[in-house]
């Protein structure tokens, strides 16, 4: 009886309040998830920041403690420095690499659906087992990299025994399962119409010329995009080096890349006041990298629609 007035009073609704109902009411499920799976622990791990806190004990307020012992870690710049060096040598090889890809898989040629899937099928397999594929790969004895480069009469690097060579190692496997960027640029290149192309030929611009006042302006926005998105992954950067290595981070922490250090801190010496405070310094270099991305993007990014709006 209840449910049956309840259901009369929503019909009995003006239309507006009715839909905005239902709205909520759609949307309930996930709000709660999202305020006790994420907003909660993310608050939690703000509050858990100012304390000393093992799992074992209840936390103890500590204050800013756990920040000042951070910047006072030589573990901590260590991690922050192999990270940010992968970043910079794995986010514009993977995007120059996959737009490359992504022009050659753009043309109408016999059999592209199959490149395209060759090309592709290296970003759905799981991290775990493209890395344990890449450890004997990149093995310095009989790995089939080394065998090649020796075939070629090219010195063979230690790889991932090596120091040296380690973080390069990781950034060939990431550059390697680069496939998701390379169709968000397909998908950005087959939108640029064709009659543009076309304008620019009676003008006399030639392939480069197409490609220079083309092409890379209008693919500016989808490039600004995936560069926001590979920079925050690769600061996240986890499974691959977690495998390569063992979890060690190794060797002599030459690939001990920041969520390795937050994982070890967090599940091997249980400092989860630490492991929070942390986490949150790298929410904020995301953030301010991220912030400053949007700043410069109005000094490059061409979107059609504002200049239109502009006229």
């Amino acid at each position: 009886m209840a449910s049956r007035n309840a259901i009369q009073r929503m019909r009995n609704m003006a239309p507006a309040k009715r839909e905005a109902l239902s709205f909520y009411l759609f949307i309930l499920p996930w709000l709660l998830g999202f305020l006790a799976f994420t907003l909660g622990p993310i608050l939690a791990s703000l509050g858990l920041s100012f304390t000393q806190y093992d799992m074992m004990l209840a936390p103890k307020w500590v204050g800013v403690e756990q920040y000042q012992r951070l910047f006072h870690d030589p573990l901590f710049y260590q991690s922050l420095w192999n990270t940010l060096y992968i970043v910079l040598l794995a986010v514009p090889t993977s995007m120059l690499s996959s737009f490359a890809i992504a022009m050659l898989l753009n043309q109408n040629v016999r059999g592209m659906a199959a490149y395209r899937t060759a090309y592709y099928m290296p970003s759905i397999v799981p991290a775990v087992a493209s890395a344990a594929l890449w450890m004997y790969l990149l093995q310095p004895q009989w790995g089939v990299v080394n065998g090649i480069l020796k075939g070629l009469g090219l010195p063979a690097p230690g790889w991932l025994a090596s120091k040296a060579w380690a973080k390069p190692a990781i950034v060939l496997v990431m550059v390697w399962a680069s496939g998701g960027t390379m169709i968000i640029y397909l998908a950005g290149l087959q939108d640029i119409p064709e009659s543009l192309y076309e304008a620019a030929e009676i003008d006399g611009a030639g392939r480069w010329g197409k490609l220079w006042n083309v092409t890379l302006p209008l693919m500016t926005p989808t490039i600004f995009f995936t560069l926001v998105m590979n920079i925050i992954s690769t600061f996240q950067v986890f499974a691959v080096v977690f495998v390569l290595t063992d979890g060690m981070g190794g060797p002599v922490n030459s690939t001990l890349v920041y969520l390795i250090y937050i994982y070890r801190n967090a599940f091997v010496f249980f400092k989860m006041g630490y492991t929070s405070a942390m986490a949150w310094v790298l929410f904020v270099i995301i953030l301010a990298l991220t912030i400053l991305q949007f700043k410069t993007a109005s000094f490059w990014v061409y979107y059609e629609a504002e200049r239109k709006a502009g006229q």
